[in-house]
């Protein structure tokens, strides 16, 4: 699975872990140079607290288009160590 925004792959993986139709894909498989921590979280009831990345692109920002659970709940741990994405990233094969 790919990763694009902006026409640059950001996250690439043959491992994603698909939840809620969202893939996470391996926090090791981004391309961190575009990937600028958040000050943003939000909260599931079953996975806990989500932290945020802006994706940077070409001089373009995607504020909070990644998301990632430091420190999911028991039911989430599967996803402990991932990215998944939004705000018009593509996630294709």
């Amino acid at each position: 699975m790919k990763a694009i925004w902006n026409g640059k792959t950001i996250a690439e993986s043959n491992d994603t872990v698909v939840v809620e139709n969202n893939h996470y894909f391996p926090a090791d498989s981004i391309v961190k140079d575009h990937f600028k921590p958040s000050e943003t979280t939000s909260f599931c009831g079953w996975k806990g607290t989500a932290s945020y990345y802006s994706i940077e692109v070409d001089g373009e920002t995607n504020p909070d288009a990644a998301w990632y659970y430091p420190d999911p709940k028991p039911d989430a741990e599967n996803i402990r160590n991932r990215v998944a994405f939004w705000k018009g990233v593509e996630v294709r094969e």
